[in-house]
């Protein structure tokens, strides 16, 4: 299976970032051979709009389809962070095929393999499930983006949240990006342009990528999730083309049955008093799927750094003595990634929410727009039936001010609050 299978809905990006690993092959390839060998690419010269005498201009980074540094914008769940990971498998492909005209990106070798599954040498996959990525963290990024690939190839560094740079740890990749080092490629991955300094965003080439449609959505739970096709389609649909929230549905009956109670939320804000009990139910929902989530991790987590320094086996065995700090370290990002996965449950959950009264518009304006949450098409009839499209966009603007409020750090519970007397009030 090649890199590219598993960037759904993505055609045009595909093609750009192909095109860039193939001159990036032939940037490697001629500097093995030596300059005077080196291939000229059919590309026009910069500054003057088109080739030179020859009709080409001669290989370099300047002048090729491939760039330092890569801007992946698009919004959640299409697919941007397995699209940079894709180019990185891309770029590090030792397939003896490339050398017959065959695309960089096999799927199979030893440096697509190794970088899909995140142990190459030379591909650095930074994710984080905090709120922030600090200037400490950078500066090691930093330093390693400085280093020589070890193969010979590229150094790749995939910062697939770098929306979530401090504003410090940004000035810090600023420079970085500015001067790279020859064999140095940065990823990043953000949901908007804005979501980045303008001093970065300038200096990055710029991917956009779009929601998946649903049919692709629904095809890659199938053939790589083994999904069952109805239930694919219908996940797909309901998380309207989200690749990751839609395989978490599948996977995952517990968030299914959290999904349900949800969207049953619209029925229940009839007085004050289902107002508030319907907040606090839905942030209990959402601490319960952060609770899941860290008991996937946590133990292992805590097991693991126990293990490496050289706590007696069994979590009840002692530490050696000066290593507390250390544990410590990990409890206190445990916590914090705890309240970070709160948030983007709840956030998740306000996406359904939106999704339910974009459903429900769609019913009293008589649109031919496919419904997302065909499973529940009893409850939005019934909250169709019983207000007006106004009551409805009002709805809608109270949801989304709920999610403005969170970004902004008000308590959960008393944003979650206020919008169910909006919804309430219509």
């Amino acid at each position: 299976m090649a890199v590219w299978d598993d960037v759904v809905g993505q055609d045009r990006v595909t093609v750009q970032l192909t095109a860039a690993a193939r001159d990036a092959d032939a940037l490697v390839t001629a500097a093995a051979a030596g300059a005077a060998a080196a291939p000229r690419l059919a590309v026009p010269q910069p500054g003057t709009g088109g080739p030179d005498e020859e009709g080409r201009a001669p290989l370099s980074l300047a002048s090729s389809r491939m760039t330092h540094a890569w801007l992946f914008t698009g919004p959640p769940g299409s697919g941007r962070a397995t699209a940079a990971r894709a180019f990185a498998a891309a770029l590090q492909c030792v397939s003896p095929d490339r050398a017959l005209g065959g695309v960089p990106g096999c799927g199979f070798c030893d440096g697509c393999h190794t970088t899909l599954i995140g142990t190459h040498a030379d591909v650095e996959i930074v994710r984080t499930d905090l709120l922030t990525i600090g200037v400490k963290e950078t500066r090691d990024l930093v330093r390693r983006a400085q280093l020589s690939p070890a193969g010979g190839r590229w150094q790749v560094i995939v910062l697939e949240d770098a929306d979530r740079l401090t504003e410090g740890a940004a000035n810090v990749l600023l420079k970085a990006v500015e001067e790279p080092a020859p064999r140095t490629v940065w990823l990043l991955c953000a949901p908007s342009l804005e979501d980045v300094l303008p001093t970065i965003r300038s200096r990055c080439r710029h991917l956009v990528l779009r929601t998946p449609p649903v049919d692709a959505v629904a095809d890659v739970l199938v053939r790589r999730d083994g999904i069952a096709p109805e239930l694919a389609a219908s996940l797909a649909r309901a998380t309207q083309g989200h690749i990751g929230r839609a395989r978490r549905l599948a996977t995952d009956e517990r968030a299914r049955s959290r999904r349900a109670a949800v969207l049953r939320l619209p029925l229940r804000v009839d007085d004050v008093g289902g107002c508030l009990k319907a907040a606090q139910e839905l942030i209990d929902a959402a601490n319960e799927d952060a609770k899941q989530l860290a008991e996937e991790v946590d133990a292992k987590e805590t097991e693991e750094l126990r293990a490496a320094l050289g706590a007696a086996s069994g979590t009840g065995g002692r530490l050696p003595r000066g290593t507390a700090g250390a544990m410590k370290d990990l409890q206190d990002r445990q916590k914090r990634r705890a309240t970070r996965t709160q948030r983007d449950s709840l956030d998740l959950a306000l996406t359904d929410l939106i999704g339910f009264y974009r459903d429900v518009l769609a019913l009293q304006l008589g649109t031919e727009i496919a419904l997302a949450n065909i499973d529940v098409r009893d409850a939005l009839e019934r909250v169709a039936a019983s207000s007006k499209p106004e009551r409805t966009l009002r709805r809608i603007d109270a949801v989304t001010a709920c999610r403005r409020a969170l970004d902004s750090n008000v308590a959960p519970l008393l944003a979650v609050e206020a919008m169910t007397m909006a919804l309430r009030a219509g």
